[in-house]
């Protein structure tokens, strides 16, 4: 007699584990693919972050209020401190007054030496009613600072231009593009033991000193020499030194002009080229007499080893 009941409890057994193993060949079969696309995936990709440039002023300490290093053929700031901050300019006023006159004045325009202008701070033995040309002084003002030859010029190119001194150095400081500057003087000299002659920031000299490099190049020149020498319209002479004694050292130098007073303490711009003909104006405002040499030297020997790749 045949057992049904028996024959079917073996069908189900073989039914389940027919689907048992059915069950574990796909949980191998997922494994292995799983696996497999483990083994295939990419190593990640590492990006490393460049190290900062280093800064070429990073070591840079200054005497001086304000500072800055100004390329003239970008417009970059290079380096600032308290670049925008309005100080006594002293005699760096005179870049200014001789921007000015060069405009309203001929090179060889003749401007006499008045008693007010020989009144000025300094005697430089000019006599009064001698006369040079507006060249011939404007190197002894610029490189000397010769208050009497700057207030000389700045009466020639008032009486010029029929606009007396604040009204000439203002439209030409509104022409340069000036927003920080103002003049009470042509000389910088301080009008009293309170108020200057001059204010400015450092920002404006720096456009300032591009600025007439460009326009009178020839005047500019005459500030890479230890002296100056001029001769008047009457036949005098004058050799007289720079105001800067570190001109011969400075590479690549195309216009230097100090500035101290009382109030201002010591100033000091210059233009160098750093490069092919890449000018640089170098700025600093209320350092010391002394320290505004140093000063000038330590942003000058930064940006030239910038421009030069010596930085490590």
């Amino acid at each position: 007699m045949i057992n049904l009941g028996h024959i079917f409890s073996k069908l189900q057994a073989r039914e389940h584990a027919g689907l048992f193993f059915a069950g574990l060949a796909l949980v191998l079969a997922v494994g292995a693919l799983g696996t497999a696309q483990f083994l295939a995936r990419p190593e990640p990709v590492v990006v490393e972050t460049p190290a900062p440039a280093p800064n070429p002023y990073g070591k840079v300490v200054l005497t001086a209020k304000a500072a800055i290093v100004y390329d003239l053929i970008t417009g970059e700031v290079l380096y600032e401190k308290n670049a925008e901050a309005q100080l006594p300019l002293a005699s760096l006023t005179k870049l200014l007054t001789l921007y000015a006159a060069a405009d309203a004045l001929a090179g060889g325009a003749p401007v006499p030496m008045t008693a007010a202008s020989l009144a000025q701070e300094g005697d430089n033995g000019f006599s009064e009613g001698e006369r040079f040309t507006f060249t011939e002084l404007a190197k002894l003002a610029l490189v000397a600072s010769s208050n009497d030859a700057a207030d000389a010029i700045a009466v020639a190119a008032e009486r010029s231009r029929g606009m007396d001194k604040e009204q000439l150095l203002a439209a030409a400081g509104s022409a340069v593009g000036l927003s920080q500057t103002y003049t009470l003087n042509g000389t910088g000299l301080d009008e009293s033991s309170i108020i200057s002659g001059g204010y400015g920031s450092a920002r404006d000299m720096a456009l300032l000193a591009g600025a007439f490099l460009e326009r009178v190049p020839g005047i500019a020149r005459a500030t890479l020499n230890a002296t100056v020498s001029a001769t008047s319209l009457d036949g005098r002479s004058y050799t007289l030194e720079n105001t800067n004694p570190e001109v011969s050292t400075i590479p690549g130098l195309r216009l230097s002009k100090t500035g101290y007073t009382d109030l201002a303490g010591g100033n000091l711009a210059i233009v160098f080229d750093a490069g092919m003909n890449h000018p640089i104006a170098v700025v600093v405002l209320g350092s010391t007499r002394e320290e505004r040499f140093s000063d000038v030297d330590k942003l000058v020997r930064a940006t030239a080893s910038s421009f030069a790749g010596l930085l490590p």
